[in-house]
């Protein structure tokens, strides 16, 4: 079996600590281990903690406090996975089959386009398009191109809501779409919601939880709750599904760590979660308006479309470079890191993260700006 190289992941790799500007980041800056277990007269016994193996689908008191994360959810719809990325990789392993095809949402992390390729017959897109309403740009999901893209070979429907990169998430209007095309033909909806619950504004984000019978949702600690870390993630799915993606599970990583178990237990406490994700929104609430700031300055330059949840924004731009090209030059002349259009199924744009330390993410973008003088 072939299976693309992952560009993004690859490039993070090499240069993320290589760089004096490393602005690429899709998180908050993550929390300390004493952050997690302040106020807890039980933190000493994690020094004291026998590193058994742990359950393999997550232990009971991790499901049931993920459980209420989502309405009308019970432990048997849960299992656990090493990080969000696993959950992705195993559940579409269990639902993908040749002969078969995967309808999927551009942009987006390109995971699961590499695994469509690979496990499917092939991958079929549908775009979230920059458009202005009520005076206001944002990214809105593009109807009937994802008509176009599901027919009766489509067995997956792949999502990422909140959106990577933009930050958008679909209306009620726009997920009912999506489930209306799904269930025309039976396919599966796959939900990533790694993001749900670092909204700039409001309330979390809605789920597809609950909407379509046949509705999986991914998620984990990496990016709303600051923890990457810990390297948990989850699928929620109907009973039957999550037996069969347990199986799966089985034959990759077999556990989540014992200890990351224990700690994501403690985060996913709804009280505790409620303050960890409050601890997110009042950094990226912070942050973004003064990377609109600098934004402002240079709007003859970029295209841009506030996000509604997550510390990343998307960029795009009219001047005549490849966005992995400029990326590319960034890192070699300036030594400034971000993430390449390219790398999200775009072409000319950006995403620039601002959930870390934003006077160090203003200074990589003037370094930025240096660069694109020189080329407009």
């Amino acid at each position: 079996m072939h299976i693309d190289k992952f560009e993004m992941e690859r490039m993070q790799c090499i240069f993320e600590n290589r760089v004096d500007y490393n602005i690429s980041e899709s998180g908050v800056f993550p929390m300390k281990l004493s952050e997690l277990l302040d106020g807890r007269g039980d933190a000493e016994n994690f020094l004291n903690q026998v590193l058994w193996y742990p359950e393999s689908d997550g232990s009971p008191l991790l499901r049931e406090h993920i459980t209420q994360f989502y309405q009308d959810c019970k432990p048997s719809n849960v299992t656990v996975i090493n990080g969000g990325s696993e959950a992705n990789y195993v559940t579409l392993w269990t639902l993908l089959e040749k002969g078969k095809r995967l309808a999927y949402m551009l942009p987006n992390y390109m995971q699961a386009w590499g695994l469509g390729r690979a496990f499917a017959e092939g991958v079929d897109t549908f775009h979230l398009v920059m458009r202005e309403e009520n005076g206001q740009k944002r990214w809105a999901l593009d109807v009937d191109e994802l008509k176009q893209a599901v027919t009766p070979q489509t067995n997956v429907i792949q999502i990422t809501n909140p959106n990577n990169p933009t930050g958008a998430v679909l209306t009620e209007e726009e997920m009912e779409a999506v489930v209306e095309a799904a269930r025309s033909v039976g396919a599966w909806i796959v939900a990533d919601e790694i993001y749900r619950g670092a909204e700039i504004e409001g309330d979390t984000s809605p789920t597809f939880w609950g909407r379509y019978e046949k509705v999986v949702v991914t998620s984990g600690l990496s990016k709303a709750f600051g923890l990457p870390g810990l390297r948990i993630g989850w699928v929620v799915a109907p009973e039957e599904l999550i037996k069969q993606i347990w199986i799966h599970h089985d034959y990759v990583t077999t556990t989540p760590g014992f200890l990351n178990d224990r700690l994501a237990a403690i985060a996913m406490e709804p009280v505790r979660r409620e303050a960890i994700l409050a601890r997110t929104r009042k950094i990226i609430r912070s942050n973004l308006p003064l990377l609109e700031e600098w934004l402002n300055e240079y709007s003859h330059l970029f295209h841009y479309a506030r996000p509604v949840a997550g510390a990343i924004a998307y960029f795009e731009y009219d001047f005549p470079i490849n966005s992995t090209d400029l990326i590319n030059r960034l890192i070699s002349e300036k030594s400034v890191l971000l993430v390449p259009g390219n790398h999200f199924g775009l072409d000319k744009g950006i995403r620039v993260g601002f959930g870390y330390d934003i006077q160090k993410t203003l200074k990589g973008l003037v370094m930025m700006e240096e660069l694109i003088r020189e080329l407009v």
